[in-house]
């Protein structure tokens, strides 16, 4: 398992800069075995050096592009595969450990084109105002799945409110509940253009 201070969603990309000595072990198992690995929000503490108290839903990764430094250290490309709960975290070995289970959407996702309009207007009222963020322009995926969690990927909002979007209970609540975090963006940018 990977605690970060980002969440990671099925169908998107991380990109991750390994120099802890127990994730480059982590990293090294998974290479040598094609093993994925877990990544879980920390919910307090530091991604350096332990004791962080770990939320216990997350996604598993694959790693589709690795790049070792002479010095061990790795620069990865991981993607997100499927949305899992935590049974029970393990002793730690030399690096987080846990029992997880799959955790599948339960429903169809709805909503698309609303969400498609409200993620445009807010990364483009959030590049006016100088934030770093996705294009408006964005392109997501035709399959409708694969681009809700693409736009929850890119949306411009806080890790709280991604943890809170990979916990929905399945597709169409993501799907309403991210319409909500947008129109909630949206009304904050549209503020703080008005105030110049």
């Amino acid at each position: 398992m990977f605690p970060l201070g980002a969440v990671l969603f099925p169908n998107t990309y991380l990109p991750l800069h390994v120099f802890e000595p127990r994730y480059r072990q982590l990293t090294r198992y998974c290479l040598d075995n094609d093993s994925p690995f877990g990544v879980v929000l920390i919910e307090r503490g530091s991604e350096v050096g332990g004791g962080d108290q770990r939320h216990l839903v997350g996604t598993t990764a694959t790693i589709i592009q690795a790049e070792e430094s002479p010095d061990g250290r790795f620069g990865l490309v991981a993607r997100g595969a499927q949305r899992v709960r935590v049974i029970q975290w393990l002793p730690d070995f030399s690096y987080p450990q846990a029992e997880v289970e799959p955790w599948p959407d339960g429903s169809s996702v709805g909503a698309i084109p609303e969400v498609k309009t409200r993620l445009r207007g807010a990364l483009g009222l959030a590049a006016e105002l100088g934030d770093r963020v996705a294009p408006a322009t964005v392109e997501l995926d035709d399959d409708a799945e694969i681009a809700l969690w693409q736009a929850c990927s890119v949306a411009p909002i806080g890790p709280a409110d991604r943890f809170r979007l990979l916990c929905c209970d399945g597709a169409a609540e993501r799907a309403s509940t991210l319409v909500e975090l947008l129109d909630d963006a949206i009304a904050t940018y549209a503020h703080r253009l008005a105030l110049g």
